[in-house]
Order: C-alpha cells, then sequence, then structure tokens
C-alpha cells in the first residue's frame, strides 16, 4: 500500500475569488507512521481529508499526483471511493461526541461498520464488535457495546472510534487530532494502543497533531506545515535539530521544565515562508 501526493492543492470561492488554503503539498506514505504538524489553519486536516476525498463541496482539489495504491482519487467516483474510505483507509476524528451517533448504542454503530463493509449476519457482527472493543482495551465490551456515545468517557469514546474504524480491517488510519480533548494520561494510553494496533495489523498511519514532542516520539517521519505548505521534512527522532526557522519557532515556543523562563517566545514569521 502506497498513498502518493504530489502538488496538492485545495482552493475555496470568496467574494474576492479564490483562496488558496493547501498550496503544493507533495509526500509519499508507506506502512510507517507519518506526523503532520502545524499552527491551526495551516493545512494539515485539508491535506488528509483530501486523500478520501472528503473536502466540502465549495473546495476545489487539484493535483499532479494524488493515488492510493494506484487509484486515482481525483478522479475517482464516490463507487470507488467507497471501497476505499472506511474499508482501507479509516478516519478518526478529533472528538468522538461529535462523531458518533448519539441514538446509536456503540456495539450497533460497529456492528453496521462491519457489515457494510465484511458483510455477514447480525450476530456475527455484534460478536466482531465485542471483540473489537476488547482488542482496545476496553473493560466488559458488552456492556460497552449496549451503552450510548453520552455515557462514556472521552477516552472510552475515542477507543470506541477506534474500534469501529479497524472493524473493516484498514491498511492505513488517519488520525486528526485523536487525543487532543483527551488528558494526558489518557492520550498516553490511545497512543501506545494505536502503536500496538498499527503494528500488529500492519497497518500505515497517519497522525495529524499540534504537538510536536508527541509526534518526534510517536512518528517515523514529520511534514511540518505553514500557510498551507510544507516547510520541512524530516525523521521525527531529529525534529528538535530542525533546521527551517518555522520550526525552529515551534519548538522554541515550548514550555520546558528543564529550562523555566519568565516569558516564553513568540513567533517572529517572514514573508520568505509562504514564497
Amino acid at each position: 500500500m502506497e498513498i502518493n501526493v504530489q502538488n496538492l492543492k485545495v482552493r475555496f470561492a470568496s467574494p474576492a475569488g479564490y483562496v488558496e488554503a493547501v498550496k503544493g503539498v507533495s509526500f509519499t506514505l508507506g506502512r510507517e507512521k507519518l506526523g503532520i504538524v502545524g499552527e491551526s489553519g495551516s493545512g494539515k486536516s485539508l491535506t488528509a481529508r483530501s486523500i478520501l476525498k472528503l473536502l466540502p463541496k465549495r473546495a476545489c482539489m487539484t493535483s499532479d499526483t494524488l493515488t492510493f495504491d494506484g487509484v486515482d482519487i481525483q478522479h475517482a467516483d464516490e463507487t470507488a471511493m467507497r471501497q476505499i474510505r472506511g474499508k482501507r483507509a479509516g478516519l478518526i476524528m478529533q472528538d468522538p461526541k461529535y462523531s458518533l451517533n448519539p441514538v446509536m448504542s456503540i456495539g450497533a454503530q460497529i456492528a453496521e461498520t462491519w457489515r457494510t463493509h465484511r458483510g455477514g449476519g447480525r450476530m456475527e457482527a455484534f460478536e466482531a464488535a465485542f471483540d473489537l472493543l476488547d482488542q482496545v482495551k476496553i473493560r466488559d465490551p458488552r456492556r460497552v457495546a449496549g451503552a450510548f456515545p453520552m455515557e462514556l468517557s472521552g477516552g472510552m469514546g475515542q477507543r470506541a472510534m477506534i474500534a469501529m474504524m479497524l472493524a473493516p480491517n484498514p491498511e492505513i488510519l488517519i488520525a486528526d487530532e485523536a487525543t487532543s480533548a483527551l488528558d494526558v494520561s489518557v492520550q498516553a494510553e490511545i497512543l501506545r494502543l494505536l502503536e500496538n494496533l498499527v503494528t500488529t495489523r500492519g497497518m500505515a498511519l497517519l497522525l495529524i497533531s499540534h504537538d510536536l514532542p508527541l509526534v518526534s516520539r510517536f512518528c517515523d517521519r514529520v511534514l511540518v506545515m505553514y500557510a498551507g505548505r510544507v516547510v520541512e521534512e524530516l525523521k521525527a527522532s531529529d525534529l528538535a535539530r530542525a533546521q527551517h526557522p518555522y520550526t525552529r519557532g515551534l519548538l522554541e515556543c515550548l514550555p520546558s521544565l528543564a529550562r523555566p523562563c519568565k516569558r516564553l517566545k513568540t513567533m517572529q514569521r517572514s514573508d520568505a515562508w509562504t514564497a
């Protein structure tokens, strides 16, 4: 499985003309953990959603190449995309309470996903749902399967969301700020879970995050985005030694217990970064 993105652009119509939100992004992704970092509005989520063709109707997407394991995403119709979305690529959203159906039980939602992509009977799908909840380390999966999203904590809701995305046995997981709504201890548990699942299932992972230290520890490679562009690409283990002034600025804005200071630095931007 390989995703190939070359010169991806996403723009939106406005009264003043078109506004380009993603400006010529290029990267490839194999069976690895790739992180995309940057400030809000830098184009991280739009880039990831372009792979699944899940952009707003008013968005205009163009690229030189945008393929998922050889499938031309830009020209694929809905029938072809349904063979990729969910089935081959799962998308984990930022906050489960906005992604899970509030009037369906957790088990019913996972079972529905299972049957949509893998077929089988109702009882088989529910047994699969119980097993998937167990795989994401939920205690008493049968009880949780009968619960509704509002009855779950944020961490349990996110685990249920991951279980649902795993139901079709995808080749890649796209995690869009999947841990930002969780406290630090739960965040660490979810990341350990994702790492274990990615390793044991042999999946690829695209992790979108604002958390640079997290990405440096968790991913294999990192893309740093600023104003719709990739300004730097490097090994995650080398993130602390980044060279681009924007990446250096992000790192220097982080608080540190080892190097306490009276006032955190602020980002000093340059027009040259968007040239």
